[in-house]
């Protein structure tokens, strides 16, 4: 299944901004805020017009950028049902020499690990159809506490994900808040 992502580097922009933009339902609509810094980015269906969307970003918010994403994995979390006022993405690159492991580590131990995390209500992983960063891990969360618990941790120190992170390249964790006013900015 493919989805957008547009990110606005050091702006704070609302749903409401947001979704006059992209012409979208305020329901086929996630925005989030990052938490450390002034950053912004909107996940919107596939269904958009793209080219429309790419012009307008270009004329209003020349800094923002469009990638177009595919969903490879998508698992359940423990806390599956709960809202999730919290969003914590990786994306990085890996070297070619280690895509497979990389993939196989993600599909089996990593991902379905965070899932069983409490506090985790969902976890995905998508796959830029082009450019850099092209990996993207994302995690819906109840509470940010579920980030950095023992039992996230337990998942993150296994042999296996300390012989395939040293093959990351150019990294960027995030954790973000979900927002949810449309006047907020």
């Amino acid at each position: 299944m493919e989805t957008l992502l547009i990110k606005f580097p050091e702006e704070a922009l609302g749903l409401g901004a947001i979704a006059a933009m992209a012409n979208v339902a305020l329901f086929d609509l996630r925005v989030y805020h990052a938490v450390e810094h002034r950053e912004t980015y909107a996940w919107l269906p596939a269904t958009v017009d793209v080219a429309a969307l790419q012009s307008m970003l270009s004329a209003k918010h020349p800094r923002a950028s469009l990638i177009r994403l595919w969903l490879t994995t998508e698992v359940v979390g423990h806390s599956s049902g709960q809202t999730a006022p919290w969003f914590y993405m990786v994306e990085t690159d890996v070297r070619p020499d280690a895509e497979a492991e990389f993939d196989q580590w993600y599909g089996t131990e990593h991902l379905p690990g965070l899932a069983t995390v409490p506090g985790t209500v969902r976890a995905r992983r998508y796959v830029a159809q082009t450019g850099s960063p092209r990996h993207y891990a994302c995690y819906d969360l109840a509470q940010r506490e579920a980030f950095g618990s023992p039992a996230w941790l337990a998942v993150r120190a296994t042999p296996w994900s300390d012989r395939v992170r040293p093959n990351f390249m150019s990294t960027k964790r995030t954790m973000f808040r979900l927002v949810q006013d449309t006047k907020e900015a």
